[in-house]
């Protein structure tokens, strides 16, 4: 049994739920945003209306989340596509960050280099010099240190070589 005032009220709600729709597919082409308190008010009804009707709130999440619709030549922006944009741009950011921190450090020790040579206090100018003499120093003890060894091993075979000529001239005496 349907009385003129429940018939009312079902066609306002009717009324309500096609401002809503058209509201959320208006906002989506123009790239408004597309929350419940938005389309609420561009519908001119409570954000309750929404919660109470959720398949309405179920369109309004869907198309949140759908890329918009182009209305005009430039590209479109999602939320999703935001998001990543912005994930992008901190994370340059920190790459920036770093390499800024990098060339500073850099440019601190160049500069405090320069100053303690201009002081006076550095090491000399010839260090450069004295560090490959050190160099070759150290080659030629290496290679000493090898030819000794290498003479150190014929002097023990000449020895045990003298031993066994002794021990067989002893034996046929």
């Amino acid at each position: 049994m349907t009385t003129p005032m429940n018939d009312g009220r079902q066609a306002d709600t009717e009324r309500r739920r096609t401002r809503v729709t058209s509201a959320i597919t208006t906002a989506q082409r123009e790239g408004s945003p597309l929350t419940a308190s938005a389309i609420a008010r561009t519908a001119r009804v409570d954000r309750t209306f929404l919660y109470r009707h959720r398949d309405l709130l179920d369109a309004l999440h869907t198309a949140a989340h759908e890329p918009a619709t182009p209305s005009g030549t430039g590209p479109t922006a999602t939320s999703a596509s935001l998001q990543a944009d912005l994930a992008n741009a901190g994370a340059r950011s920190a790459r920036l960050a770093a390499r800024v921190q990098q060339l500073e450090e850099r440019l601190s020790k160049a500069l405090g280099e320069e100053i303690w040579r201009a002081s006076g206090l550095g090491p000399p100018a010839d260090v450069a010099e004295l560090n490959s003499r050190i160099t070759r120093l150290e080659q030629s003890n290496v290679e000493l240190t090898r030819a000794l060894e290498e003479r150190h091993a014929e002097l023990e075979a000449a020895r045990a070589a003298n031993r066994d000529l002794a021990r067989a001239l002893n034996q046929k005496s």
